[in-house]
């Protein structure tokens, strides 16, 4: 990709993926918007409209509720009513799918059906729905032996606390209950310390540091909740120890003493130390952190154009770590890189999927593997001062 292109007058018809960027960015977002809508459609087609309504996958990640996430975000721009009762038709289904499941967070389990449900039902004006949701998230018991970490654990359930009080207002989920299930991560994080890094967590026999299973996943909700100002430190002492220990080139290592600088996804790597480092410059008011979150992604820009196209582990979801570095700092580079990383994929995408250079991944409709995540992205294009990384940003 060209380091920078200033926008001018919009190019001839005969543009290349590259001139694109030049248009100015009003009207590059625009055919991202529509692009969008027209994706939401194949992707509402694919993984509802064909179903029967029978679900085999409910989650946000992979299943019926990522699209009704997706769905939900196309509502915020068209007002739609009928966007809106079809998200309400899937989160019923979600809803009864999930029933009895022993999966608690907002990306894999019950906890994410019923607060967007809830969120949803709001939107409609339905109170006795909303009510129905906002009970059922209530009626969630977090297993004794969950892990820690934000896909399948108590950092994931916390998640979806967050995004019900951001909804609803402070305390709809009580800070007491939150309290209770910070100070167990607290306490499960200081049981596997090391004399340099105060908090550590295992999943499945290994000391993970990205994202979805690891360190700077967990860090990043522990950042929203209350804490002490010992627990406070431990935060800001173990993304120092992260920092510290990353790789040459400037990325992560995927898990503690791992030698293999290869991963740079949401889910492992550099993109996903960029949004939770940008948060903590915030959090902390320290530059260090934001110059690091810099450092990382220059790691996405240089390396970051993957052969897979969704958020989880694709452009779509590195394209966030700029965004986020944009809201951070207000500098247009990043904008511009995020704007880069978007025109690839709506210029490339579709054609490198069809001859297999680039994978749509095993589930490829879906919100965290497929194209599902990049109609997001292209719907965040829009207002980038306003993008989320689904489920991770608030």
């Amino acid at each position: 990709m060209p380091e920078f292109i200033e926008e001018e007058e919009p190019p001839p018809p005969e543009a290349t993926a590259t001139s694109l960027l030049s248009l100015p960015y009003n009207s590059f977002s625009d055919r991202l918007k529509r692009a969008a809508f027209d994706l939401k459609e194949t992707i509402v087609m694919e993984t509802w409209g064909s179903s029967g309504k029978r679900l085999n996958d409910y989650t946000l990640y992979t299943g019926a509720l990522g699209t009704a996430f997706l769905v939900f975000k196309s509502y915020q721009f068209t007002h739609n009513k009928k966007d809106l009762d079809l998200c309400k038709d899937i989160v019923k289904a979600c809803d009864a799918a999930s029933s009895g499941s022993s999966h608690v967070t907002f990306m894999l389990g019950r906890a994410g059906v019923c607060a967007l449900g809830a969120v949803i039902a709001k939107q409609a004006n339905d109170n006795n729905l909303c009510d129905y949701y906002l009970l059922r998230f209530g009626e969630i018991k977090i297993p004794k032996d969950i892990p820690d970490e934000l896909l399948y654990g108590r950092a994931g359930y916390l998640w979806a606390c967050l995004f019900l009080n951001k909804n609803f207002g402070q305390n709809t989920i009580s800070s007491a209950h939150m309290r209770t299930i910070t100070e167990e991560i607290i306490k499960s994080g200081r049981k596997l310390c090391t004399k340099e890094c105060p908090l550590m967590y295992e999943w499945h026999g290994k000391r993970y540091w990205g994202a979805a299973h690891g360190l700077i996943g967990i860090m990043n909700v522990l950042m929203d909740m209350v804490l002490t100002e010992d627990e406070l430190e431990d935060v800001k002492s173990t993304l120092f120890y992260m920092i510290k220990n990353r790789f040459s080139s400037g990325n992560y290592p995927s898990s503690e003493g791992s030698g293999s600088d290869r991963l740079v996804h949401w889910c492992h790597g550099a993109p996903g130390v960029t949004l939770t480092l940008a948060k903590a410059a915030k959090v902390f008011g320290d530059e260090e952190f934001c110059k690091a979150a810099m450092e990382a992604g220059e790691v996405v820009w240089k390396r970051g154009l993957l052969k897979r196209v969704g958020i989880c582990h694709g452009v779509s979801g590195n394209a966030y770590a700029f965004l986020s570095l944009y809201r951070l700092t207000g500098d247009v580079k990043f904008l511009y890189r995020a704007k880069a990383f978007a025109n690839f994929l709506h210029e490339k995408s579709a054609l490198l999927l069809s001859h297999g250079t680039m994978h749509g991944g095993d589930h490829p409709f879906s919100l965290f593997e497929g194209v599902g995540g990049m109609a997001h992205l292209f719907m965040d294009m829009v207002e980038p001062l306003e993008a989320r990384f689904p489920a991770y940003e608030l």
